[in-house]
């Protein structure tokens, strides 16, 4: 016979709990002095300077609302509640969110304290999400943390999604191990030329990879499911294709088979468009057209090829 099933926490519920969590927040604000916070690894004390990421020690939010476009599993039927992060790590050529993410000046005077930062993820509990979904974290993981170990305290209890660019450091995800519950990297390239040019980064297909792997060991392919079919663990990845196969997607997808797993959920994306510097630069002509029905198809068949299981989303931009 059985007992009582108990109720659904959050890891970080737990740690929070154990006084883990501020042990975690605490290791991970150190690394800000010398910042090694991402791969780009710039080695400056944010407490003064700013990094390249255009950010320093405290947290920079451009917008925080329940968001229902996110992939079913994650809007849920009640919203993600969702905290976009200023700034970014990447300097991608073709960001839609190019206003957020690379106009640092834009938010200038715009940081906030620990305290206000889990006042907003309280707020996003309250208005009924079914997660906290932190979008572009990369950069600012110590402020998020900080600001999660108060919230615990004030019963904060809604998973955390960390979505993410992939250039992430190792490092700080070992920190992260059993805080966050729903990992939702993109993959965004396979070949460190496209990265190079795409994204301002000579190495993400090495870190990026790296960082999925660590995900990936945290959590496993396995979903853990809420009454309402809502991700409350687990692992999404997310791949934008590129027009000319930039972005290598059948080779992000052979990689994921082979060395993880073939049955990890794939959400594959087709809302690229020409965005940001794409239109004004002829550098960019490759990438100065929507994707076409036959570059869509060919993502959709190495998918169905590489990957198995029926946890994908795919796009029907074309019968």
């Amino acid at each position: 016979m059985t007992g009582p099933r108990r109720a659904w926490r959050a890891g970080y519920v737990r740690l929070a709990r154990s006084g883990d969590l501020a042990d975690r927040a605490s290791r991970l604000d150190s690394l800000l002095n010398d910042c090694t916070v991402c791969p780009r690894a710039c080695r400056v004390d944010r407490r003064h300077e700013i990094g390249e990421c255009g950010t320093g020690a405290d947290a920079v939010v451009a917008s925080w609302n329940p968001h229902h476009g996110e992939e079913p599993v994650i809007s849920g039927r009640r919203g993600s509640g969702t905290v976009f992060l200023a700034n970014c790590n990447l300097r991608c050529s073709f960001c839609q969110n190019h206003d957020i993410s690379q106009r640092p000046r834009g938010f200038s005077g715009a940081a906030m304290s620990d305290e206000e930062l889990a006042s907003i993820f309280i707020d996003l509990q309250d208005r009924g999400c079914h997660n906290l979904n932190w979008v572009s974290p990369s950069h600012q993981v110590p402020q998020l943390v900080r600001a999660l170990e108060i919230a615990a305290r004030r019963g904060l209890t809604l998973p955390v999604v960390y979505n993410s660019n992939c250039y992430d450091s190792v490092e700080v995800l070992r920190l992260l191990d059993g805080v966050i519950d729903i990992w939702m990297p993109d993959l965004k390239y396979s070949d460190p030329a496209a990265g190079c040019r795409l994204s301002g980064v000579e190495d993400y297909p090495r870190f990026a990879r790296a960082a999925f792997a660590e995900m990936y060991s945290q959590v496993g392919d396995a979903w853990e499911l809420g009454p309402e079919g809502e991700l409350r663990r687990g692992l999404l990845v997310r791949m934008l294709v590129l027009p000319g196969n930039l972005a290598g997607i059948q080779d992000n997808l052979l990689w994921l088979a082979h060395n993880l797993s073939s049955t990890v959920a794939v959400s594959l994306l087709a809302q690229y468009r020409p965005a940001h510097r794409v239109p004004r630069s002829p550098a960019f002509s490759d990438l100065n057209r929507p994707i076409t029905r036959d570059e869509w198809h060919q993502a959709v068949d190495a998918l169905k090829k590489h990957m198995e299981g029926d946890r994908h989303y795919v796009q029907a931009v074309w019968e």
